[in-house]
C-alpha cells in the first residue's frame, strides 16, 4: 500500500490551515514531514492544480489555502493524489491455475470495494475537522 502520497498532501493542507494568513514555504513543510522538499513540491502541484491551494513566488513566497478547511473533504484529497490501486500491484499469476488464472480479477473486486469503503470513511472528515485534532 502506497499511502505517503496521501499522508505528505493531508500534511501540507493542515500546516496550510493551522498557519493560516501566513505564507509557508516549502523547506519549512519538508522539515516539519521529514522528507526532501521536492516531495513537497510534487504534493504542492497537485494540491494547487486542485484548488485547494496557491502559492505566491520568491523570498518571501511559500503557499496558502485557497478553500475553506470545513468545505475540504478528506476523501476528495486522497482521491486527486492516488494513483495506484490502495492494495498496490498484483502478482503475475499462472493462467493455467484453475485458481491463479482467476486470482487477479477477485482480488480487484475485493481491492475496489475496500477502497470505496476507505473514501467513504474519509468523506466523513473535513480537513478543518482534521486540523483541529492537532493542539
Amino acid at each position: 500500500m502506497n499511502n505517503l502520497r496521501f499522508a505528505t498532501a493531508i500534511h501540507i493542507l493542515v500546516l496550510a490551515e493551522k498557519f493560516q494568513g501566513q505564507l509557508i514555504t516549502s523547506d519549512f513543510i519538508a522539515g516539519s514531514i521529514n522528507v526532501n522538499p521536492v516531495v513537497v513540491r510534487r504534493e504542492i502541484r497537485f494540491l494547487k492544480e486542485a484548488g485547494y491551494i496557491n502559492s505566491k513566488k520568491g523570498k518571501e513566497g511559500g503557499i496558502f489555502l485557497t478553500k475553506n478547511a470545513a468545505d475540504i473533504l478528506l476523501g476528495d484529497v486522497y482521491k486527486i493524489v492516488n494513483n495506484e490501486n490502495i492494495f498496490g500491484k498484483m502478482n503475475q499469476t499462472n493462467p493455467e491455475c484453475p485458481i491463479g488464472k482467476q486470482m487477479n480479477a477477485n482480488l480487484e473486486v475485493l481491492f475496489n470495494k475496500a477502497e470505496s469503503d476507505l473514501i467513504k470513511t474519509l468523506n466523513h472528515k473535513t480537513l478543518k475537522e482534521f486540523s483541529d485534532d492537532f493542539q
